[in-house]
């Protein structure tokens, strides 16, 4: 089996991939190797030979880690094709089996083959990406297993990037908050922003996914919150910017008062588990 030193080296001396994509790549990696899977392992969600799906792969860092630690029938799906090409001349060329496909699961229907195959899947930012978070979750129950587990990572809304201005790469977008701001002032600052980031973060603003909403959207969509991570700074930050950043938790006071620390709640992690039954 490929270890995750000898992964990293086909990945940096890939000469047909680009540079975005290779960083892209090695934060999600390390991000999994170093902190999801030792996280998921302590919450008794993931061990060697267990089934995992990743819904939102990009270039599959994150799933290939959960390969090299056992995982079997990984399954990575993304609507973003070039991110997936990467993901496919990663794995082939590091001969670690994983199925990517291109799908969209809110509107896409569901192969029969990936129905009820599943002990685990993730969802690492991208449920405050969705329209309806509410119908993406009741659809996520196809493909897991009764007992099954999901594990969700987001930023707050009202958190400092929570709008996700900076994909808008312009001045306005690198400050925080911005998108608490009125409509029309929210407008002018957009301006500058190219599109479709200017339509994305328009879409994350109607959407407004919120601390105070998830254990409503869990129970609704039929999962029992099992465990949960609230951090005042983002794991995956110290992978993003190559330092030693600490990552506080303010898990006691997001359970408290959850309408104020979504304010400084810079990642939500919650591990929700499927029964097996309801509508």
């Amino acid at each position: 089996m490929t270890s995750a030193e000898h992964l990293r080296e086909i990945v940096q001396q890939a000469s047909d991939i680009g540079a975005a994509s290779k960083y892209c790549w090695a934060y999600q990696f390390r991000l999994g190797y170093e902190v999801l899977l030792p996280q998921l392992r302590a919450w008794g969600a993931f061990k060697p030979g267990a089934t995992v799906a990743e819904i939102g792969c990009a270039e599959a860092g994150i799933l290939m880690a959960f390969a090299l630690a056992g995982a079997k029938a990984a399954l990575g799906t993304d609507i973003a094709a070039s991110r997936l090409h990467t993901a496919h001349l990663i794995a082939d060329r590091a001969g670690i089996e994983l199925e990517l496909s291109l799908h969209d699961i809110l509107h896409d229907p569901i192969p029969e083959r990936w129905q009820g195959q599943y002990e685990l899947v993730l969802l690492r930012d991208v449920l405050e990406h969705l329209e309806n978070p509410t119908e993406a979750l009741r659809r996520l129950r196809i493909l897991l297993r009764a007992g099954g587990f999901v594990f969700i990572t987001f930023p707050p809304y009202p958190s400092p990037y929570g709008g996700h201005q900076h994909l808008l790469r312009t001045l306005w977008g690198k400050l925080p908050y911005i998108h608490l701001l009125p409509d029309s002032l929210f407008e002018r600052l957009i301006a500058s922003g190219q599109e479709p980031d200017r339509s994305e973060v328009r879409r994350l603003r109607r959407i407004r996914l919120s601390l105070p909403a998830m254990p409503r959207i869990a129970k609704s969509a039929g999962y029992q919150i099992v465990a949960e991570e609230h951090y005042l700074l983002r794991p995956v930050f110290r992978y993003r910017l190559g330092c030693s950043l600490p990552t506080p938790r303010i898990t006691p006071l997001a359970r408290r008062i959850p309408s104020l620390a979504q304010y400084i709640c810079m990642e939500a992690g919650y591990l929700l588990r499927w029964s097996g039954t309801g509508s």
